[in-house]
């Protein structure tokens, strides 16, 4: 194929605007501004041909690229990304700098000259020598997760839309807000879809494909001390907060976020807050096999038993509620939805390679509410950081990859 690519341009383009979602906010989405860019998003799709290009109530984008095949029948696929950016590091002003013909040195970030994206700390660097690596100026993020994915996508249509002699079906093009924070697809429109297949493009490495992320629940431990005047305390006060606090020291090392690996799960404290009388610890649970859950879940209540023993009249209660699950459980019962895939991305020049995810992705959720959906690469790396970066030849192998995705389809069919 023989491309004009498009996507460096409006990657730049997109990460300008800030979409940081915001976990405290109860709206849909959590950030107005998010919407920023899904109206963005709706005129080029709108220019580009597609024509159906909406955005509804709650910021989702929806558009859908017309077959270009006679087959009638192709099953229809649809691509997906998300617009939000991390809580985690700001994304206020993002000044994107594209590092061309990149050759193994540690790049010095301008705005912030001690923030240094090094090779040492960034080994997947060796393989963009003679590439062209984007980061953002040292103060913010850079949103390559998941701006490039969404740039992939929109190429992609672009290069859909200009190339009609690429064969295809229908396909349903998905872009959700808030998935940084767990609610990406809490308002999707499945029927309105219509789609067999779907894939996200929001993994690392090029050559990469996700068939399985963890499965995951939250937890919250509440903790019931006595409250007493603090100067009147002594063998009255029982501070809920310092139990709290026993709590989390006790907490296993080889089962934290920090101790673990691979295909192992964790246990992670991610915020306390409360007072004397009353005190709660909020958890994530992950692991890749849904039955260890619950065991994880027990560590907690076993060591809010041991420390609360030494606390008498003190209490606690845990609950215990589903985040999301495994989505490999879904796509082995759809093979092809991976192997095609697969095959694309070795199309497209690559090697490719079947991963897991210690994370998880909107495709966990999606794969659950009938829409089997595994990740492809996007080519970003190092996310919600100030050393996030992404290269311009990675972000052009991801389009070719959903181009040859669309073909084969079409030739399958």
């Amino acid at each position: 194929m023989n491309l004009k690519f498009t996507v460096t341009e409006r990657f730049t383009r997109y990460v300008t605007i800030d979409t940081q979602s915001d976990p405290n906010s109860d709206s849909c989405p959590s950030t107005p501004k998010q919407k920023n860019l899904g109206l963005l998003l709706v005129t080029e799709l709108i220019d580009a041909g597609l024509h159906d290009a909406h955005m509804d109530e709650h910021g989702y984008v929806y558009a859908t690229v017309p077959a270009s095949s006679e087959k009638e029948n192709i099953p229809v696929i649809c691509f997906c990304s998300h617009m939000d950016t991390a809580p985690d590091c700001s994304g206020t002003g993002v000044k994107p700098i594209i590092h061309k013909n990149y050759q193994g040195q540690d790049i010095v970030l301008p705005d912030d000259p001690s923030q240094i994206v090094r090779l040492s700390e960034h080994p997947e660097l060796k393989h963009q020598i003679g590439n062209d690596v984007i980061t953002a100026s040292g103060t913010t993020l850079l949103g390559a997760d998941n701006k490039a994915g969404v740039a992939e996508i929109m190429d992609a249509c672009h290069q859909l839309m200009s190339h009609p002699e690429i064969k295809h079906g229908k396909i349903r093009i998905l872009f959700t807000p808030d998935e940084e924070i767990g609610r990406g697809v809490d308002k999707v429109d499945i029927k309105k879809l219509g789609a067999y297949a779907a894939y996200t493009m929001d993994g690392e490495s090029a050559g990469n494909m996700e068939n399985e992320t963890f499965s995951a629940d939250g937890a919250k431990l509440i903790i019931n001390g006595i409250s007493a005047h603090p100067g009147f305390a002594k063998g009255k006060m029982q501070s809920a907060i310092k139990i709290a606090g026993q709590a989390i020291a006790a907490l296993p090392y080889d089962l934290s976020p920090e101790g673990t690996e691979n295909m192992q799960g964790f246990v992670h404290p991610v915020g306390i807050s409360g007072h004397v009388e009353t005190a709660q610890i909020d958890f994530i649970i992950r692991d890749f096999d849904e039955l260890k859950l619950k065991r994880h879940a027990d560590v907690i209540r076993r060591i809010a038993d041991e420390v609360l023993k030494k606390f008498p009249g003190c209490s606690y209660e845990l609950q215990v509620h589903e985040q999301y699950r495994n989505m490999k459980k879904v796509l082995d019962q759809h093979p092809q939805i991976v192997e095609y895939g697969m095959e694309a991305i070795r199309r497209a020049g690559l090697d490719a390679r079947l991963c897991s995810i210690r994370g998880g992705t909107d495709g966990s959720r999606l794969s659950f509410m009938g829409l089997p959906c595994p990740n492809i690469f996007a080519g970003e790396h190092a996310f919600h950081s100030k050393h996030e970066w992404v290269s311009v030849q990675d972000m052009q192998k991801a389009v070719e990859t959903i181009l040859h995705l669309c073909m084969i389809w079409e030739e399958k069919a």
